[in-house]
């Protein structure tokens, strides 16, 4: 029976595996309501949904889990958890069950669920990247989602392609960051005074003391060929530590960020900025500050990683733009050496700097920024979904 046959208001069932999904979900479930006060939800997610008033099932820390070895070691908990997740949407009979990202965990809760009671709609929220790797999931995911909602804008072409479920642009949760990234003076703003360069080797404790020693050693190198500057590293505070020692063995010093606030007038600031590959970079695009970007990988994910990705580039940046602007170092390209030679001209007002800042230009009409908020554009799709309002 669907809400409008049942006389109640809509009920909706949000699973998210880590906390980015946790933010997400929170989003939507507060444009939800501002679209219709007589929604009802139920979720598994983290502090963000409970401050939403919608407690989680269990805490969303248990599904914490990164790397295959991990997933392997802790696998009885986390199908336990699968098992009571998809049992307690069934019981509870939503009219609508939306998984959030982190589909090693939220598909096979789907996947449960459409077995056991396949009249409840299902919409997917994060396009997973099939784009990339593991192609063939797109076409798996039609017996289980009937909808995607996607943040990035080339993902829904990309579905038609391989043969995914229906899928929306509703746009990337950073757009709604814009004006806090952005100098008011505008891109030319940032060559003036003293240099200012973010260095952000990573957002997991593994990837930070993976990448960091690269990181400063290319660092060390560029204040040789180009003189001194400032290095401010963004971070958050359950990180910290973890930062504070890696740089520490930096040849330059660095001056660690973990308030949003500070974090965004870095950004402002930035003259240009050293990443690891992942969403920092789009981030930065958005910002308007040029960089140069270096992942490595452990060798057996190394070996993985070179079979099964099939895109240009692993820089979500370039993917967006549709082409490589932001110079990229994987394995063993990403040395002190090459990062270095790379981020020098950014420095200063060059054809290689200038290629980056308007490309980037180009972003807030490709991301659809300013034509309302992802979460609003989502909260329109789902409504649709539901059957019978």
């Amino acid at each position: 029976m669907n809400a409008a046959a049942s006389g109640h208001g809509p009920r909706i069932y949000l699973v998210a595996g880590e906390e980015s999904g946790d933010r997400l979900g929170a989003a939507l479930i507060h444009a939800l309501r501002a679209a219709r006060s007589d929604i009802q939800f139920s979720a598994v997610g983290g502090g963000h949904m409970a401050a939403e008033g919608v407690p989680s099932l269990f805490p969303l820390g248990e599904l914490a889990i990164v790397g295959f070895a991990a997933i392997i070691r802790d696998l009885p908990a986390i199908l336990k958890r699968i098992n009571e997740t998809a049992d307690a949407v069934v019981a509870a009979k939503p009219d609508l069950l939306i998984i959030i990202d982190s589909p090693e965990f939220t598909h096979r809760v789907a996947r449960k669920v459409r077995a056991k009671a396949p009249q409840i709609p299902i919409v997917d929220y994060v396009c997973p990247s099939v784009w990339a790797w593991r192609s063939g999931r797109a076409r798996a995911m039609r017996g289980y989602v009937d909808r995607v909602l996607a943040l990035l804008p080339f993902e829904p072409e990309a579905m038609v392609r391989l043969g995914g479920p229906p899928t929306d642009f509703v746009g990337h949760p950073l757009s709604e960051q814009v004006g806090q990234l952005r100098p008011e003076g505008g891109p030319a703003s940032r060559l003036e005074g003293p240099p200012l360069v973010l260095a952000m080797p990573g957002s997991r404790s593994g990837e930070i003391r993976r990448m960091a020693d690269v990181f400063g050693a290319a660092l060390g190198q560029l204040a040789v060929q180009s003189g001194p500057f400032e290095v401010v590293v963004p971070t958050v505070e359950r990180l910290e530590a973890t930062v504070r020692e890696a740089v520490a063995r930096w040849p330059v010093p660095a001056r660690l960020v973990t308030r949003p606030e500070e974090k965004y007038a870095s950004f402002r600031l930035a003259r240009a900025a050293l990443a690891k590959s992942g969403t920092s970079t789009l981030e930065l695009a958005l910002a308007g500050v040029p960089m140069v970007t270096g992942y490595k990988v452990a060798g057996l994910e190394a070996v993985v990683a070179r079979l099964l990705i099939k895109v240009p580039s692993v820089i979500l940046a370039n993917l967006v733009l549709g082409r490589n602007v932001v110079p990229e170092f994987l394995q063993e390209d990403c040395t002190a050496e090459n990062l270095s030679a790379a981020l020098a001209p950014l420095l200063s007002d060059t054809p290689q700097r200038r290629t980056q800042v308007e490309a980037f230009g180009q972003l807030d009409g490709i991301m659809k920024i300013g034509q309302g908020s992802p979460s609003e554009r989502a909260a329109a799709v789902v409504l649709a979904t539901i059957p019978g309002i």
